[in-house]
């Protein structure tokens, strides 16, 4: 009967093997090679790009060129400003990072020799992890699995990939990588004085960080306590107060959002994530989208798909591994909070809408603790066999195999992190140049991606897609509409001059404001993308033209005049968020998982943004004179076949309201509020469907809404 060797009868414990003393000095030199093998491999990729590009240096990703504008802004002294001038904005994905960045341009590395340093940064950062882990490993196993686990991080393709981008990812995977082994460090003494510190940091440079640092506190609380009698209480509090560093640095950090922007959330969160990136929010349609990331994930991880994260099988011996490791009783509070971590920040990172792109650079700085449990789970199988001899070679023999799935893949991903820069180098970064050297400095460029352009480009910028410029992921997760009110109510002089865009996703299409003219045409260039796909059909930019347009403002402000005579008391801008917080406006669905996104039309020299509903709205409008009849007038583009509604005032039934459609862009409708129900200055008004629950619906789109007397 098989069973597990070299385990103690009497605490069910694994042996020590990594213990502390002169033998342990002796054991770093392997870690320092692994180190110096993820070295060569980091900047072996970026040779590989510089061969496709013909010896320049380009980022793979256009978020590299954000997390530079924001650290040379810092390193000049503008704090958090995306342009100068602008409002604190939380467009950097990574606070810590953009410190880093900007202490490095403070010091003298500008333009492209910053591109070089985030890059060169990371690479070294990623060498520190893959000695990390080969020491973790070892201290939670032993030398031989703990050498092996230091060759599956150095020789990854996916982390290095990541860590070559100049993203900040090489920064994370250290940290994750050097805040279990401090802990499994000063785990014996129970005096935890840079596992706080690691964790902090950790908390900084990623938010789902912030979620394994917490996790491993609890971890570093619970060891505390066990050992509380031999610490004596004064001591074992304060120790207990210093392990909340990472927890004091998540909070200070969020604050700093709040103070700043007025939201806890950053601004690429408000922008990607499951909860902000549609108007309405339900739970089930939130559940059906993460859980499918989560499915995808699965497969990944299971290595079931193209993406050659892992080989076929990987996560169950990951889990195998998980099993292995909680045998030993001194490792459960290390693995449960590691497990918890991981479990949290991978449920965070689902909320992403773009958790699976970028090659899945979120996870990647985790991918080291993977690759530790997936050691751990070949240990633990090669243990159930007796013979001592007969278990080394089973160890070696399936590690290697594991090993032979990275090697064979890195040739792969070295060209796929040349073709990102490759595209990215044939769009943004080409974008950037042709706008430096064609359109006025002193000009205002609205844009999708934002980051070449802003670095490069040297024009003050308007990111329509929120990250840089705050306000703006809400409007244009609410589409087109929502978008162009935001821009138009800019102050004149920062409206952008020209648009640099494309009709592609991520954020609306730009038609609608061509069709308008607020676009002028025709565009002033027009660029088509020539960069190759990679084997998998994928190209890094999410678009194949590329439009330079100069915008024509001077309908813009003709949409907000009443469409009838007589007082206006209030008026109630649909589409604008602004306004139409200030009015408590809300879509009534009629039924869960519609969404009223908004789009834009012209009639004559109108201009106008609206809503597309089915079912209903409701909304407050003010300063109405009580006792006296109003005029409720709507801006309407009626559709289907549900030509009424029911108006409801301040609760109480005023009457049905047909509008008939018309073959129009839109048109007026009014409706008149008895004296008797203007029983107050504030009129809160709901127009419902006739019918609840019952198909068909009012359907149409609502432009906006005038109160006269």
């Amino acid at each position: 009967m098989a069973q597990l060797v070299d385990v103690s009868p009497d605490t069910g414990e694994l042996p020590r093997i990594g213990t502390p003393g002169r033998r342990w000095g002796l054991r770093r030199a392997p870690a320092l090679w692994i180190g110096a093998l993820a070295l060569v491999v980091g900047f072996g990729f970026v040779l590989v790009s510089l061969a496709f590009n013909d010896g320049r240096l380009f980022g793979p990703l256009d978020d590299v060129y954000i997390h530079l504008q924001y650290g040379s802004q810092l390193g000049a002294g503008h704090f958090f400003r995306f342009n100068t001038g602008d409002d604190i904005s939380a467009g950097a994905s990574s606070m810590l990072y953009a410190f880093v960045l900007g202490a490095a341009y403070a010091i003298g590395f500008h333009h492209t020799l910053l591109l070089a340093f985030a890059i060169g940064f990371n690479v070294c950062c990623f060498a520190v992890a893959s000695a990390s882990t080969c020491l973790l490993a070892t201290r939670l196993l032993h030398r031989t699995p703990g050498i092996w686990a230091g060759l599956l991080v150095a020789l990854s393709g996916p982390l290095a990939w990541g860590a070559a981008s100049g993203m900040e990812v090489g920064l994370a995977m250290m940290l994750v990588t050097g805040l279990l082994l401090t802990f499994v460090t000063e785990q014996d003494a129970a005096r935890f004085r840079w596992t706080p510190v690691v964790g902090a940091l950790l908390a900084l440079v990623r938010p789902e960080g912030l979620i394994l640092a917490c996790a491993l506190t609890c971890a570093v609380l619970w060891t505390l306590w066990t050992r509380r009698r031999l610490a004596g209480p004064a001591r074992t509090v304060r120790r207990a107060v210093w392990s909340l560093l990472p927890a004091v640095a998540g909070v200070a950090q969020l604050t700093f959002y709040k103070l700043a922007t007025g939201t806890f959330s950053a601004n690429g969160i408000q922008s990607k994530s499951l909860l902000h990136d549609q108007p309405e929010f339900y739970v089930s349609q939130f559940v059906d989208r993460a859980g499918a990331t989560l499915r995808n994930l699965l497969g990944i991880f299971l290595g079931f798909s193209g993406q050659e994260f892992t080989f076929p099988g990987g996560l169950l011996v990951c889990l195998g591994g998980v099993a292995y490791l909680m045998l030993n009783r001194r490792l459960r509070p290390l693995v449960l909070a590691t497990l918890a971590g991981l479990g949290g920040a991978v449920l965070s990172l689902s909320t992403l809408d773009s958790a699976l792109l970028h090659e899945l650079r979120y996870f990647q700085p985790f991918l080291p603790l993977f690759v530790v449990f997936v050691v751990a789970g070949c240990t633990g199988a090669a243990q159930l066999i007796a013979r001592a001899r007969t278990r080394r070679l089973a160890l070696h023999s399936v590690l290697a195999v594991v090993l032979a799935f990275s090697v064979v893949a890195l040739p792969v991903w070295s060209v796929r992190y040349a073709r990102a820069a490759t595209a990215i180098r044939e769009s943004d970064v080409s974008y950037a140049a042709y706008l430096r050297g064609n359109v006025p400095p002193d000009a205002t460029i609205a844009i999708k991606d934002v980051g070449a352009v802003a670095y490069l480009g040297g024009h003050h910028v308007v990111d329509l897609l929120g990250l840089g410029t705050n306000g703006f992921a809400e409007a244009a997760n609410n589409e087109i509409g929502s978008l162009y009110e935001a821009v138009r109510h800019l102050p004149p002089e920062r409206r952008p001059d020209y648009f640099a865009t494309y009709d592609t996703g991520p954020g609306p299409s730009m038609k609608p404001m061509r069709d308008v003219g607020v676009l002028e045409q025709p565009a002033l260039a027009s660029f088509d993308v020539h960069a190759p796909e990679d084997s998998r059909g994928f190209l890094m930019v999410p678009f194949r033209v590329f439009t330079v347009t100069k915008a024509d403002w001077s309908l813009v402000d003709n949409g907000d005049a009443a469409p009838v005579p007589g007082d206006v008391r209030d008026h109630l801008n649909v589409a604008y968020l602004t306004d139409e917080k200030a009015h408590d406006y809300a879509f009534l669905p009629a039924q869960d998982g519609l969404q009223p996104f908004t789009s834009l039309a012209r009639e004559g020299d109108v201009i106008d943004s609206g809503r597309h509903i089915l079912g209903g709205e409701e909304f407050t409008l003010h300063n109405a004179v009580p006792g006296r009849a109003a005029t409720l007038t709507a801006r309407v583009a009626m559709h289907g076949t549900v030509p009424e509604a029911n108006v409801l005032v301040n609760g109480k039934p005023a009457g049905k309201w047909v509008r008939e459609g018309r073959d129009s862009t839109w048109e007026t409708y009014t409706f008149t509020i008895p004296a008797e129900l203007v029983d107050s200055d504030t009129l809160h008004i709901e127009v419902r469907q006739p019918r609840p629950v019952l198909s068909p619906y009012p359907d149409y789109i609502s432009y906006g809404y005038w109160l006269t007397q």
